[in-house]
């Protein structure tokens, strides 16, 4: 089996409660009927908005979050049906680097107390097979051992992520899920970090689900795009057809923000008029009509179906 993961439907919606009683009025639409797979030794980029739902999507993969309906299997296991000793060795095989360096790391614990925890919660070697194991991972994000004693205030927000991404690799995972891992960084240490995730996949045999903003950003490392808007995937591709041939009018407006570092480039940019829907009251139709400057008749009233446009294409749009 090529595919480690495979998602069918997932939604994730949260009550809005009001109320002496606490009553359920409404329910935010997070995630609202995702379907996708995600290969060995691939790296699927998952952008948007902010607000569209990637952090909850990768969530709910995790099992961070439940999933309000439909299925996540991870290596044709449904992870909502695991037994209890089937989820402990789930969370081997899946772990996240946060898109807060700072807030992701416990301020009171030195990094070998980071990075020696999740090996002592799976009873995984002896006190000193751990310590190698600790100053082996510092060596292979490009820190030192020597600075295992140190407390997270002694490094900056580059190294900080570092950090993180040597704890996600403590266990030796098949998937990382990388959560905007370069969005709180300075542009120079970005490439650094983009730079880093490459090697240790390469190195690895990791599997990358990246979640970003910034198409910029993960041109350079990801396999396939999938786009997301207010809750829903509205397009998926190989990252060559998603830059040179968009199907979306959303992922062309995406596109158009990118900036161009020479000025003398003429492009057309696209300008998306109004605010993106409450994703507690979703439009009717396709979710992106409201904005959307190539709508038309069935737009606003008959939810588009992703359907394969060109081999390994998927775009969910009445326009095709």
């Amino acid at each position: 089996m090529n595919e480690l993961i495979t998602v069918k439907d997932l939604k994730v919606h949260f009550p809005i409660r009001k109320g002496f009683f606490s009553r359920t009025v409404g329910r935010v639409y997070a995630v609202d009927g995702v379907s996708l797979t995600l290969s060995r030794g691939e790296t699927l980029g998952v952008v948007g908005e902010s607000g569209c739902g990637k952090t909850t999507l990768g969530m709910a993969l995790l099992r961070l979050l439940e999933p309000t309906g439909g299925a996540v299997c991870f290596q044709g296991k449904q992870i909502t049906e695991m037994t209890p000793d089937e989820r402990r060795a789930f969370r081997r095989e899946m772990q996240i680097i946060f898109q807060d360096p700072d807030s992701s790391l416990n301020p009171r614990m030195t990094v070998h107390q980071t990075l020696g925890g999740p090996l002592k919660v799976h009873r995984t070697g002896t006190s000193a097979e751990r310590k190698d194991r600790v100053e082996y991972l510092l060596t292979k994000v490009g820190l030192t051992p020597h600075q295992a004693d140190r407390y997270p205030h002694e490094f900056s927000g580059g190294q900080k992520q570092r950090i993180g991404i040597a704890r996600a690799l403590a266990l030796n995972p098949k998937v990382i899920i990388a959560d905007e891992p370069v969005s709180a960084l300075d542009v120079s240490i970005q490439a650094q970090i983009i730079n880093l995730l490459t090697d240790l996949q390469q190195e690895f045999g990791l599997s990358y689900i990246l979640i970003a903003h910034d198409l910029a950003v993960i041109e350079h490392i990801c396999d396939r795009i999938a786009v997301m808007y207010l809750g829903k995937i509205v397009e998926t591709a190989g990252y060559r057809d998603i830059y040179h041939s968009p199907g979306h009018p959303y992922t062309r407006a995406l596109l158009s923000a990118i900036p161009r570092p020479d000025p003398r480039i003429k492009r057309d940019r696209i300008i998306l008029k109004g605010d993106v829907p409450s994703p507690m009251n979703p439009p009717p139709g396709c979710r992106f009509h409201t904005r959307c400057p190539e709508r038309f008749g069935p737009c606003d009233q008959i939810i588009p179906e992703i359907q394969e446009v060109e081999a390994g294409h998927f775009v969910a749009c009445h326009l095709y």
